[in-house]
């Protein structure tokens, strides 16, 4: 009896008295990691809010009010507040055709880098053909060609098939810019799948379309929504890419807003309530899909 019951006890001692130092220490790193992001969140919130906040208010402001003080004297003169910038906007037609033409370019061009980016990313993670690797090296190596290199060049073949200046040849030239960056984000994902699944769906005879479909798209959706974020703000935010390649009739809001400080100089109040209106389209589209940055890029940075 005695041989039998000493090593229970040492079993049952060990690490009950283990267990409590163990707890405590789990919970104290947890409340250090919980302080810690909150005052991250907290700066980011005060140094990405404040501006934004700042700008809506030199929007509501006239132009003698933005100029004789900053946005931050609206609290104590209330009565400076107006919607005259946003109703003189309005009636600017040239304006909101610019607004118009921003969707024209970033719709098509974020849909098509999706598209192709998916296809050519479930190509390069799970269908043997020669010279895969090899191809998967040179597409990532895109990634670190500058635009700038490419706007002459690019902009004398848009010459001779008739795109320069139109609204096609700028949503062709953020296709081909983005397609690298999206088969590299997404062809990491695609490659983290398990291979049992793949290989199970083709064994029971489901072609490379269907399980494309119905197993990595359903799968994949974190990384495909970070995707069409990232694709969708650089394109709405872009204005070198316009500026070159797009014409009076096909500009988008970013250069309709250069055109406005080259015209009226220090027009702050007009220029604030175009900006503010250019930039509620990202913010909500940040906001609404904001969860998906995270999961997505780091399911795809980890393989």
């Amino acid at each position: 009896m005695t041989t039998t019951l000493v090593p229970d006890e040492v079993r049952i001692d060990v690490p009950v008295s283990g267990a409590p130092r163990r707890g405590a220490l789990s919970r104290l790193v947890a409340r250090l990691g919980n302080g810690v992001v909150q005052l991250l969140l907290a700066l980011v919130a005060i140094f990405w809010l404040v501006p934004v906040f700042g700008l809506l208010i030199a929007s509501l402001r006239d132009e003698s009010a933005n100029t004789a003080s900053g946005w931050w004297t609206v609290f104590t003169k209330p009565a400076e507040l107006t919607l005259a910038n946003y109703a003189e906007l309005v009636a600017n037609q040239a304006v909101w055709q610019s607004f118009l033409n921003t969707f024209y370019i970033a719709v098509p061009a974020t849909i098509l880098v999706v598209v192709m980016g998916s296809l050519a990313s479930y190509a390069l993670s799970w269908i043997e053909f020669p010279g895969r690797e090899t191809l998967t090296v040179v597409v990532v190596g895109l990634l670190v060609m500058p635009i700038q290199v490419a706007l002459i060049p690019v902009a004398k073949l848009f010459g001779a098939f008739g795109l320069f200046g139109t609204i096609t040849g700028v949503v062709l030239f953020h296709v081909a810019f983005g397609l690298p960056f999206a088969i590299f984000l997404l062809r990491n994902f695609f490659a983290g799948i398990p291979r049992d699944l793949i290989e199970a769906a083709r064994m029971d005879g489901a072609t490379e379309w269907v399980i494309f479909k119905r197993v990595v798209l359903p799968v994949a959706k974190p990384a495909i929504a970070s995707l069409t974020i990232f694709q969708f703000l650089w394109v709405w935010n872009d204005l070198l890419v316009a500026l070159v390649f797009a014409d009076q009739d096909s500009a988008p809001i970013t250069v309709a807003l250069r055109a406005q400080l080259r015209q009226f100089g220090t027009n702050i109040d007009l220029l604030a309530t175009g900006a503010f209106l250019s930039m509620i389209v990202p913010l909500a589209v940040f906001l609404v899909f904001q969860k998906y940055f995270v999961q997505g890029v780091l399911a795809g940075s980890t393989k």
